[in-house]
């Protein structure tokens, strides 16, 4: 298929695309690397009226270390997520999760800000995201505000993002003494996940504390697993936390796995994180 008709805008500053958003609203689309929405246009799942490019606009790529934070520009790249030492360095979560993104094609130029503004509840940065208590920046003609990942992502592909706002930059805080997994379920390397975890902790004498695990899968948005944390904090791996999982998510069936071919699966998925994480 091919998309509907739409204009086209490539704004040269933020300012005139702020100023592209108030005018257009709903019926603008944000175009941040287009590996999700190109897609969607051609499938008649999005007709917007207007496609705004921002991909050339300065100061939204980059990854630089500042203090207590890693901070990840909106138009960096999956592979230059996947790439960056500093990444690897100092939130290896991110270096773990990267190389579940689709294919390296679609890596190259799908950006960070491009998912996390489309909310997929099965892509891997929004579940990075809320396990890393990350923060996004948010942009609009009226300043800047920031917003916690388990505040933004607020249904399916629904976000605190405002008509007018763009999200400029991810903040994510050093976490030194924690270890990180990341793992998810696929049909094919590279298809959609059927459901993934990603994981956090710090570990001692091979037990867990300060554990944090979300989901991507497990529902109509990312889920942190709080009754699941709960249940694990101070212990050594469990052998099962289905009864907390199937309170902490609700996943959607899809053509091929039922809810709870999903639910067993982020059990196996949780079992095996957290014996990594105290291995």
């Amino acid at each position: 298929m091919k998309a509907p008709a739409f204009a086209y805008a490539r704004p040269r500053t933020l300012d005139e695309a702020f100023a592209l958003l108030e005018k257009h609203g709903a019926d603008a689309r944000i175009l941040a690397g287009g590996q999700s929405l190109v897609p969607m246009l051609n499938l008649r799942l999005a007709a917007p009226s207007i496609l705004i490019d921002i991909t050339s606009l300065e100061g939204l790529s980059g990854i630089s270390v500042s203090g207590e934070r890693l901070t990840i520009g909106a138009l960096t790249t999956h592979r230059e997520i996947e790439r960056s030492a500093d990444v690897a360095r100092h939130c290896p979560l991110l270096t773990q999760a990267a190389p579940h993104i689709a294919h390296v094609a679609i890596r190259n130029s799908g950006t960070l800000g491009g998912s996390i503004a489309l909310a997929d509840p099965a892509a891997e940065w929004p579940a990075c995201c809320l396990a890393l208590d990350a923060s996004f920046t948010l942009a609009s003609r009226q300043g800047t505000r920031k917003v916690k990942a388990r505040d933004f992502f607020k249904g399916l592909y629904a976000t605190a993002l405002g008509p007018a706002e763009l999200v400029t930059n991810v903040e994510f805080p050093l976490l030194p003494k924690h270890r990180s997994v990341f793992l998810e379920l696929s049909r094919r390397r590279g298809d959609y996940a059927i459901v993934g975890v990603a994981a956090v902790a710090r570990v001692d004498a091979g037990k867990v504390h300060d554990l944090r695990l979300a989901y991507l899968g497990g529902g109509d948005v990312p889920k942190l697993a709080l009754h699941a944390m709960k249940a694990a904090e101070g212990c050594a791996p469990v052998e099962t936390l289905a009864a907390e999982l199937a309170r902490d998510l609700s996943p959607l069936a899809d053509l091929e796995n039922k809810p709870d071919t999903k639910l067993h699966l982020a059990n196996v998925l949780t079992r095996r994180a957290l014996a990594a994480l105290a291995a």
